[in-house]
């Protein structure tokens, strides 16, 4: 039985991301973990700040939670899946999916 955690993602939101993940490889040894669950490990670190070795025993073991977040982040697909989220939540809003204009501010002490 896998603990559930706030960090996790649901199921609507794990198939809406799931497209973007590579596939998984047709060579080789089947993979031990589902990617679901080095997902919700993945967002549990980034969630919570704790190192990758303080990931609790129930996620995947951290150096494999760790080298799919490297693999995931050299590849792109991390910028990938930040602009259809953004994407989506601008044309949830209504809103163009280009914006015309920023604004920017900066503080100085």
């Amino acid at each position: 039985m896998r603990t559930s955690y706030p960090s996790n993602l649901s199921d609507a939101e794990w198939e809406t991301r799931q497209h973007y993940l590579p596939p998984l490889p047709k060579r080789g040894r089947p993979p031990i973990h589902s990617p679901r669950a080095i997902f919700d490990a993945i967002f549990y670190v980034l969630r919570t700040g704790c190192p990758w070795r303080y990931l609790p025993a129930n996620f995947p073991p951290w150096q494999t939670v760790f080298y799919h977040f490297r693999r995931l982040r050299f590849k792109g697909t991390w910028a990938l899946l930040l602009r259809a989220l953004h994407r989506a939540e601008r044309e949830r809003q209504g809103r163009n999916l280009h914006p015309s204009a920023a604004i920017l501010d900066a503080a100085s002490v």
